[in-house]
């Protein structure tokens, strides 16, 4: 990416100079590439008609009644994006306006993680964007145990069928219920896991919201990010 352009995206999240710290080898920060999947992949997604997947496991998630949440919602949050990116974006649960729109990260938050996004040389559009929760928890309380549990099967089913090669996970109740840890987000940041059960990795930061409230970690954001474009260009 060019880097006037890169300098940019930076100042609209509010970091305006930076420092590198703990990313010697880093190198060249430019875009990672989303690499287009092997023809044998493509062919067996094609198969298995890999659309028709998703716009059903859509369909389950709209009239789900597994937890209490289905009572108050205005709709469903499924997800959004590029069904076959290499990046997925994992957020807590859908708020007030992603609860009307069906979409998440929609306003403020969603709007500085566009900002975070084009930093990284990755379009909203071409990553996948979703929550642990697919629906709103009243007063945008913390997620209930049982809630988590009734969505989580549709979190992997999604990762299943996307097939991303590296997880983002924002704030402290998604890192913490993707990863089923009980770790304080700030010791889990700098840190690369792996989605239980796989080769998945997953890469924890702050979330969006937080950021608006505490504009002074945003510095630290953009160290995740870079050591997530790292983790990423390890793997391709």
């Amino acid at each position: 990416m060019d880097k006037e352009l890169q300098q940019k995206y930076l100042n609209e999240i509010g970091i305006v100079v930076w420092q590198e710290r703990n990313f010697e080898n880093l190198g060249n920060l430019d875009r990672p590439q989303i690499s287009p999947k092997d023809s044998i992949n493509r062919k067996e997604l094609l198969n298995k008609n890999h659309n028709q997947h998703l716009l059903d496991l859509q369909e389950q998630v709209k009239t789900c009644k597994e937890c209490a949440l289905h009572q108050s919602r205005t709709q469903t949050v499924f997800g959004v994006g590029n069904t076959q990116s290499d990046w997925f974006i994992i957020g807590e649960a859908p708020g007030s306006e992603e609860d009307v729109k069906g979409e998440p990260f929609v306003g403020r938050a969603g709007q500085l993680l566009n900002s975070m996004l084009l930093a990284m040389g990755l379009p909203r559009n071409e990553i996948f964007i979703a929550n642990i929760l697919k629906c709103r928890p009243p007063n945008n309380r913390d997620p209930k145990t049982d809630e988590v549990d009734a969505c989580r099967k549709y979190l992997k089913r999604q990762l299943e069928l996307i097939k991303p090669k590296i997880i983002l996970a924002l704030g402290r109740i998604a890192a913490q219920n993707l990863l089923k840890l009980d770790i304080p987000i700030g010791k889990m940041r700098g840190n690369s896991y792996l989605y239980p059960n796989s080769n998945l990795p997953v890469v924890v930061t702050y979330h969006p919201a937080y950021l608006l409230r505490s504009p002074r970690e945003k510095r630290k954001v953009w160290d995740d990010l870079k050591f997530a474009m790292q983790k990423y260009k390890e793997l391709t």
